[in-house]
């Protein structure tokens, strides 16, 4: 994450501001990766908080981090006294002196899980090796990448992707950062339509907002379109480790 140090960032943010009023479509996320999600939970680039709040409702042990001070700062004053994070902490994966730096952290918790934030980072294998350490024996570690090299579009370079994946590549990827594989499912078939349309051949780089609202209202649709494809392909990867 140290490649997405400036906090000038409006595509990303304009994308998590039309992500957060699809309050169907981040519901289905959460119940997707939440039960993979137990004791004491790390989130890795939680951004605007979209689906932070929704582990807060639960009152799950939730600590949230972020790399750009802008969304630290949003993050530690947008929630209810009820609602109240863990902490909130500026959290760089790929830090040289990451042990040192993140000392608290390391063996701290049950859980951790990043939504959408592997695929920023150059050295992907480093940041799962540093999340390891985070982790205890036998903690889980859930992340979720866009899929599929082929799908790489304008939307990526705006976003600042390095590549899109496969859940044998993030498989691949985690053993080789020392997990044992436990889960791995793809996410959200009917949405690749769409990501090809806009960004493939129309070349936008943010995710129209009327788009995104058509897209929640059909969420129950497409959930019943992965369940009928078994989860087989999808515009998103999730893969869960667990610690040896």
């Amino acid at each position: 994450m140290s490649e997405i140090m400036h906090d000038d960032d409006p595509e990303g943010r304009a994308t998590l501001e039309a992500i957060a009023g699809a309050n169907r479509f981040n519901t289905w996320m959460y119940d997707t990766i939440a039960p993979h999600c137990k004791g004491k939970i790390l989130e890795i680039g939680s951004g605007i908080g979209n689906i932070s709040a929704l582990f807060l409702k639960d009152k799950q042990q939730l600590v949230l981090s972020d790399l750009r001070h802008t969304y630290i700062e949003k993050l530690k004053h947008q929630f209810t006294a009820s609602t109240q994070p863990c902490g909130v902490y500026r959290l760089d994966l790929v830090l040289p002196d990451f042990d040192t730096a993140y000392a608290e952290h390391i063996g701290t918790y049950d859980t951790v899980f990043a939504l959408n934030v592997i695929e920023h980072i150059e050295d992907d294998i480093l940041a799962l090796l540093n999340i390891y350490k985070m982790l205890k024996p036998g903690g889980k570690v859930v992340i979720l990448v866009p899929s599929y090299q082929w799908l790489f579009n304008s939307f990526d370079v705006a976003l600042g992707h390095y590549r899109r994946y496969t859940t044998q590549m993030m498989s691949e990827r985690q053993e080789k950062a020392g997990f044992k594989v436990v889960h791995k499912q793809y996410f959200n078939a009917a949405g690749i339509a769409g990501w090809f349309l806009s960004g493939n051949i129309l070349k936008k780089k943010v995710i129209p907002a009327g788009q995104m609202g058509l897209y929640n209202k059909l969420v129950p649709v497409f959930k019943q379109i992965d369940k009928l494809v078994f989860n087989s392909f999808g515009l998103s990867s999730i893969v869960v480790g667990e610690k040896r």
